[in-house]
């Protein structure tokens, strides 16, 4: 089965019982008809002054009108499921911490927390995916947690935390991190620590195998990570991610998914991912997005950079991205959506590559500006971080840190 981008492939688990807050059939079905899900006066955010102009993002904005409910839902429609997947959402509460969007923000988590994670962060990871089950109802669809959506909760509730003076969004983040360690932290022999995808599937010891997904392993959260936890294993996970990069973009393209395989001697090495061989295409984009948001005084910008830099390149020769790419042969297939082209903003721009990230920019804005455009979900995503990057509206420190464009405009912020 053909799965979109968001709908990884992830073991299936036993759904859980339904969780509270959902919508009904009727009232879901009936948004989804109009293309939104909630009225312009329900999506909107709650604008607050503070003695300068609050942040505005009209994309993000449009984008919740289309896809977010007013109880903090986001919702996929390209699945017959309509689904809600952990990493929606986590995307969504950065977006909303970028837009300077509080309430907003705390109905994401709270959303989050009751129905994907069963009320309680400490006994459970959120579950990657909830929407419409067989017999009709609403709840959790796959009960197994996605790694990077759970990074990406614990890093944004680190970051509301300090520019909101919230506390109880840190104590959130490291009951959230605490639980990553345990549950999706694994010692890898021959390599040391590393973040697989999820708690079930990915690890078969008995086979001496464990599937790993380099973008689920942005090195700017891991390098936050490390600083909020130094006694964690982030920083050692960090060093094993650009060894993977490295390793296995060997004609300096990255595979959707790669393998860690234990050797006889106890040791181990990278190798093609038994189920997904060495395509890269749809999940990689965003490790190409990590790179190229890295900040440049990281220690490891320049060497990750060179490690897979032939997408920049092929970008560079062709009027947009290609689609998928069988990376031990570096052989292109297809023409990347506008996403793609999104994605690749920041590291064109840092790579210095003019009129490749010119002409990337002319075809996204093209397409976000075209009346009645209604681009796809992931589309939009990696719009919403392309182009937010580009035009600062945040970029991150060398720390991991974010900093936001409101923080500078708006310098009693942080005293909220």
């Amino acid at each position: 089965m053909s799965l979109p981008p968001f709908a990884l492939p992830r073991p299936a688990q036993p759904p859980r019982s339904r969780a509270a807050g959902s919508l009904s059939r009727r009232a879901l079905l009936g948004q989804a008809a109009f293309g939104f899900l909630a009225s312009a006066a329900q999506a909107a955010p709650q604008v607050r002054t503070v003695g300068c102009a609050a942040a505005d993002w009209p994309l993000w904005n449009s984008f919740y009108e289309r896809f977010g409910t007013d109880d903090g839902r986001i919702i996929d429609f390209s699945v017959p499921q309509m689904h809600t997947t952990s990493e929606g959402q986590s995307y969504a509460m950065l977006f909303a911490l970028v837009a300077d969007q509080p309430e907003r923000f705390e109905r994401l988590w709270r959303w989050s927390v009751a129905n994907l994670a069963g009320g309680n962060i400490a006994s459970r990871l959120p579950a990657w995916q909830w929407g419409q089950l067989k017999d009709g109802s609403w709840g959790v669809i796959d009960n197994n947690p996605a790694s990077d959506a759970d990074l990406w909760f614990a890093y944004t509730l680190l970051e509301a935390a300090r520019v909101w003076k919230k506390p109880a969004y840190e104590a959130d983040a490291r009951t959230l991190l605490a639980r990553i360690v345990q549950d999706e932290v694994v010692d890898l022999p021959g390599l040391g620590k590393m973040l697989l995808p999820g708690p079930v599937g990915f690890s078969f010891p008995e086979q001496k195998l464990w599937r790993l997904n380099p973008s689920y392993l942005p090195l700017p959260l891991l390098r936050r990570f490390t600083q909020a936890d130094p006694h964690g294993p982030w920083a050692q996970i960090a060093g094993n991610t650009v060894r993977l990069l490295g390793e296995t973009a060997l004609r300096a393209y990255v595979p959707d998914w790669v393998a860690w395989r234990q050797d006889d001697s106890g040791q181990g090495r990278f190798v093609v991912d038994p189920q997904a061989g060495d395509l890269g295409s749809y999940d990689a984009i965003r490790s190409y997005l990590w790179a190229g948001m890295l900040p440049g005084a990281d220690p490891a910008a320049a060497l990750l950079r060179r490690q897979i830099g032939a997408m920049a390149q092929a970008t560079e020769q062709a009027d947009a991205p290609p689609e998928k790419v069988q990376t031990r042969t570096a052989v292109a297939q297809g023409t990347g959506p506008v996403g793609f082209s999104a994605a690749l903003l920041p590291l064109l721009q840092v790579e210095q590559r003019q009129a490749a990230l010119a002409l990337q920019q002319k075809r996204v804005e093209a397409r976000l500006n075209e009346p009645g455009s209604k681009l796809p979900y992931y589309d939009l995503v990696l719009s919403l971080f392309g182009t937010g990057w580009i035009e600062k509206r945040y970029q991150f420190l060398p720390s991991g840190r974010l900093q936001l464009s409101w923080e500078k405009a708006c310098p009693t912020a942080n005293a909220r």
